[in-house]
């Protein structure tokens, strides 16, 4: 799979990270998720996981030829926006070694995959009811 960089939202290190690919996907490198409460929000699929990321780093889009990367709605792949702003993101968990080479990535960190039209379909105005869920916070 051949990666092009879109983007990082960090001055130093290894961080979450946009990539476009040749397949029609992006690759989210995020935060792994640890938090129970959070993941039990989640409905996985085999070969699935779930990475968090800052909001911006959807800004990054713009470098694939989109106005903005700013998301107008939540849906799948984007389950959750969580109290502290960042979205959990979910997808095919990439476990290529080649890919992987091409990539930093810390211990604290995976990569998933989306399909490029999962993502850019949350840059258009919602349709119908709001399908945005929230992360709501452990008792």
């Amino acid at each position: 799979m051949k990666l092009r960089f879109l983007g990082k939202n960090s001055q130093v290190g290894d961080c979450p990270t946009l990539y476009a690919t040749d397949r029609d996907t992006y690759l989210v490198q995020g935060w792994k998720i640890f938090a129970d409460d959070l993941l039990l929000q989640l409905t996985l699929s085999a070969g699935d996981t779930a990475v968090e990321v800052p909001t911006e780093l959807f800004e990054h889009l713009e470098k694939d030829g989109f106005a903005s990367g700013e998301f107008k709605r939540l849906e799948d792949p984007l389950m959750v926006l969580t109290p502290g702003g960042t979205y959990v993101v979910q997808g095919r968990a990439v476990t290529d070694p080649e890919t992987l080479a091409q990539m930093s990535i810390p211990d604290y960190e995976t990569v998933i995959e989306v399909s490029k039209a999962a993502i850019t379909a949350l840059l258009e105005e919602p349709r119908g009811a709001d399908l945005q869920r929230r992360a709501q916070p452990a008792l």
